[in-house]
């Protein structure tokens, strides 16, 4: 018998509700998840809880005219619909008519709904354009390094990724997994656009008892310690690429490299090799070097390399590693050390983009094109890297360079910002909150009193997943749902595209014409007709599925399976056949050692090919007398990203309600700490309290932290220090390089030391002080 019980879905999974009087009142896991995600049961408590905004708000110190240094910690003045809706459309007209559509950023970043239609970044995109453009970023933090270099090199990063090699091809060839970042399965409860079934801890288990063996190249083991027997390779933070040219180096010279794959797919061998081997700059890139470097043994790394040789072997570099200065550097020596090995293209080698860093990559998939919600064409040209918007912020005017070009920032009047908390993802953020003061005007939709919401002037209400109907899968997905409502929306809350419909009432459209901006924004269609076109769009598009059933039949089945390719999947493998028939999309058609393009940048240290570059902040940096320890900080496994952070699934693992660091027993010895002591992490740019969690499954001189919890400044005492634990008061907004401009969040150095005394009680998930409007 069919399931009738409604579908609620998220990046995190797809669940039933049990309903009762109009309202969910449980959630149960899909039922073809094998092993869902214990995160899910926290939507149905946020839907109402103290942190939900109820109505309009708007910044009292926005109304009495200014005082934008009070951002964070101002109160709130309730407002009705049309005086919110009349403002932010006063604001919007003002600065285009006074300083051009460039001075608007619309910031939205893609975690924010599930959905096909109720897309908070299509629906500001979308909207946006219509009113006459707006100053947008590219890339993500998640892997911007890559997404950059890896076209240069092998081809699009977005394209690998739905094509990516599977757990089925490693288990069938009992290959040898080089885990470069680890594999952390907390990152695999989540993929953008939605989970139908959580397969990789069952995948990884299957190829282990195949035969297959990873090794951890992390500086913790405990993202695999528990889960399959492993080899724990500990290693320096941001080495990893001293690492790969030492095993490069010994291949070589050990004549085990693939002579015939790099004459027959690659470029620029020739120019590389001299690097390597010191020709160029009489410093060979051999293990005696590389062990300097990583802290590992040299015989460890010669017997690596060896051991890599012998078998098939699959590189897999976490998206993390990205996400250091020089993360360009460390994708192309991934693809580079791949191609010497010679198994690029084949089942169960080759180079993998990080196994598990979401539901998808690595796990058996077809690709699935679905339909998007039409954004149209931005008019404005103006961009920045994702990570760039401190930069953008402080210095306007100011030239920077970007994948080969030397752009300029923009001066920015008023942010709009639609899904996303850049008070989570961002870096030093004692630094953007002093950026965050420059602008004139903040207009964000939230369902919850965020970090942003609480550094914004005009707050929108927006409704959450569970309150609204939509299409949810992922391109990198095995169903198509119809989720629906479950809940009415809270108190006077609105969906994105509602909000977006009665502001453009207000406005007229960029070219001045008498034309409704409002009809051309829904085309005249509600929430049902939208989820109608995007499903038609998808069933008759080129890519379409022939299984696809009329719109009727599907929302009556509310499912869609497309089921699980029975062949391994095997990223490049066409190139491998006919790289001639199937030629990269790189200059040269084949993977690029050496880039003439890069080269041509002309960038001070890059010439064109992978090298060694120390960053600013690492163990062997002369920081490191004052700061001593390297703080990694990585995914959260109780919640995605800071969404949630107000659940009690995510408390449960806070410590003294603090999120914890996970420290080294000798290193906390040394500074008299024990385990659960509450803690203080410093460095030059800020400091956090958190509490101490013990292990020896860290390096010694490295902490860990989860980033997500949401930013709490201890306005009275010290601003800059977050009484909650966000570790990204911390990290240091600094870009990978002048070739992506990505965040360099991983490079990082702190010092730690016991809390002594009483610290100040978070306040993170109590609201602001909220007055009734004087003047409504």
């Amino acid at each position: 018998m069919t399931d009738k019980r409604p579908l609620v879905a998220a990046h995190w999974g797809t669940y039933r509700a049990e309903m009762k009087d109009g309202h969910a009142v449980t959630l149960e896991p899909f039922e073809d998840d094998p092993a869902p995600s214990p995160i899910g049961g926290a939507m149905l408590e946020t839907l109402n809880d103290p942190c939900r905004i109820g109505q309009p708000m708007v910044r009292q110190g926005f109304l009495d005219g200014g005082n934008r240094d009070r951002r964070g910690y101002d109160s709130f003045v309730a407002v009705s619909w049309d005086k919110a809706l009349d403002l932010v459309a006063r604001e919007l007209d003002r600065v285009r008519n006074d300083h051009g559509n460039e001075a608007i950023f619309a910031g939205s970043y893609g975690w924010a709904s599930a959905g096909r239609f109720h897309h908070a970044q299509s629906q500001l995109r979308r909207f946006m354009n219509m009113f006459g453009g707006a100053t947008t970023s590219k890339d993500t933090y998640s892997f911007a390094a890559g997404q950059v270099i890896l076209p240069h090199v092998v081809g699009d990063m977005q394209k690998l990724l739905m094509e990516h090699s599977s757990w089925q091809g490693i288990a069938e060839r009992r290959s040898l997994v080089v885990a470069f970042g680890g594999i952390a399965l907390r990152n695999a409860q989540v993929n953008s656009g939605g989970v139908a079934m959580h397969t990789h801890k069952r995948d990884m288990h299957r190829a282990v008892d195949a035969g297959a063996e990873i090794v951890n190249v992390n500086p913790s083991a405990q993202d695999l310690a528990g889960e399959v027997a492993s080899e724990w390779l500990p290693i320096r933070p941001n080495t990893d690429l001293a690492l790969m040219l030492a095993l490069a180096h010994t291949l070589v010279t050990e004549k085990h490299h693939n002579h015939t794959f790099i004459d027959r797919y690659c470029t620029g061998f020739e120019r590389f090799l001299p690097y390597l081997t010191g020709e160029i700059d009489g410093q060979p890139k051999d293990a005696a070097w590389a062990g300097a470097i990583t802290g590992i043994p040299p015989k460890d790394i010669t017997a690596l390399a060896r051991k890599m040789a012998a078998r098939p072997t699959t590189i897999s570099a976490s998206w993390s590693l990205t996400r250091q200065q020089n993360g360009e550097q460390i994708y192309w020596m991934t693809v580079v050390l791949a191609a010497m090995l010679g198994g690029i293209g084949r089942k169960g080698e080759g180079f993998a983009l990080g196994i598990a860093t979401t539901n998808s990559v690595g796990s058996q998939r077809s690709p699935m094109p679905l339909a998007s919600l039409p954004t149209g064409r931005n008019p404005v040209r103006s961009f920045i890297p994702v990570a760039r918007i401190a930069d953008m912020l402080l210095h306007p005017g100011a030239a920077f360079n970007y994948d080969g070009r030397q752009l300029r920032y923009p001066d920015i009047r008023l942010i709009y910002w639609v899904g996303g908390n850049p008070f989570h993802h961002h870096q030093d953020l004692n630094r953007l909150r002093r950026a965050w003061q420059r602008v004139e005007t903040v207009i964000v939709h939230e369902p919850h009193w965020t970090p942003l919401a609480r550094h914004a002037d005009i707050v929108l209400p927006a409704t959450l997943s569970a309150e609204r109907n939509d299409l949810t899968g992922s391109p990198h997905d095995t169903h198509l749902f119809a989720t629906e409502a479950v809940s009415r929306p809270f108190q006077q809350a609105r969906n994105d595209h509602e909000i977006f419909a009665a502001l453009a009432t207000r406005l007229a459209p960029a070219d001045g014409s008498a034309n409704d901006l409002k009809d051309a924004f829904t085309e005249g269609r509600d929430e049902a007709a939208w989820l109608r076109f995007l499903y038609d769009k998808t069933r008759s598009g080129s890519n379409s599925r022939p299984e696809m059933p009329d719109y009727e039949t599907f929302i009556k089945n509310k499912v869609l399976a497309f089921g699980i390719p029975k062949k391994a999947m095997v990223m490049l493998k066409d190139f491998r056949d006919d790289p001639d028939k199937h030629p990269l999309t790189t200059p040269s058609g084949r993977i690029e050692i050496f880039s003439r393009t890069v080269a041509d940048f002309n960038l001070d240290g890059l010439p064109g090919h992978p090298v060694w570059r120390a960053p600013q902040e690492w163990l062997g940096a002369a920081a490191a007398n004052t700061y001593p320890l390297h703080l990694v900080t990585h995914q959260p496994a109780r919640r995605l990203h800071s969404q949630l952070d107000q659940s009690r699934h995510s408390r449960a693992g806070k410590l003294h309600d603090r999120e914890p660091c996970l420290l080294n027993a000798g290193d906390a010895e040394t500074r008299g700490i024990g385990d659960g002591d509450q803690i203080r992490i410093f460095n030059g740019r800020g400091s956090c309290i958190s509490a101490a969690k013990l292990s020896n499954n860290v390096l010694p001189g490295v902490a860990m932290m989860a980033t997500g919890a949401w930013y709490d400044p201890d306005w009275e005492n010290d601003p800059t220090c977050c009484k909650h634990g966000n570790a990204n008061v911390l990290t240091a907004d600094l870009p990978t390089s002048e070739i992506a401009q990505g965040p360099g969040a991983l490079t990082c150095l702190v010092q730690i030391e016991k809390y002594e005394g009483d610290p100040p009680a978070v306040t993170a998930f109590e609201p602001p002080r909220i007055v009734p409007d004087s003047q409504p």
